[in-house]
This record gives C-alpha cells, structure tokens and sequence, in this order.
C-alpha cells in the first residue's frame, strides 16, 4: 500500500474533525446568546399569551362540537320520525272531496 494513501485518509479524518469541532462550537455559542437576548419577564409575558390563547381555542372547539352533536342529534331523531311512519301518508288513506277546499 502506497504510504502517501494513508497519509491523505488521515488528513481528510483531521480536517473533517476540525470542522466538526468548529461547527459544535459556534452552535453552542449561538444558542447561548440566543438566550440571553430574550429577558425573562418577556419569556412569561409570552407564554401567558400563548397559553389564554391556547384556551379561547380549546373553548371554541368544546363549543364546535357540542353545536355539531347538537345537530348530529337532531338529524337522528327526525331520521328516526321518518322511518316510523312508513312509506303511507295519512292524508292518503282520506278520500279527497272534489272541487275546491278554500273558503270564498
């Protein structure tokens, strides 16, 4: 095996460290400026904010679906109407006088 290969594997391994070790490093140091940016009374006001909003949310959908089990409901009780009187009318079963029924 020619020496100069193995010489460049460890080369490219070294600079590959390099980089990596830089790359951890400026993370690290972008999160923790990133943190002392935010001031902690602002954090909470934040996040207060999010949580009444979070709860108007979760109010309007309890609301949503108490509405639609409402109408789910009633759809069933008048499916339920539909079905038991059957396919007969009771206006059918009268015989129907001739001429007209409105009052002159």
């Amino acid at each position: 095996m020619n020496p100069n290969v193995i010489e460049d594997i460890l080369v490219f391994g070294g600079i590959v460290t390099a980089m990596g070790c830089t790359t951890g490093i400026i993370i690290t140091s972008l999160k923790y400026r990133r943190h002392k940016d935010l001031p902690q009374g602002d954090l909470k006001r934040q996040l207060e904010e999010v949580m009444e909003r979070l709860n108007r949310i979760e109010t309007a959908v309890d609301s949503t679906a108490l509405e639609v089990e409402r109408i789910a409901e009633g759809q069933r009780f008048t499916t339920r109407l539909l079905a038991e009187r059957g396919t007969t009318s009771t206006f059918a079963d009268k015989a129907r006088p001739g001429g007209s029924t409105t009052p002159h």
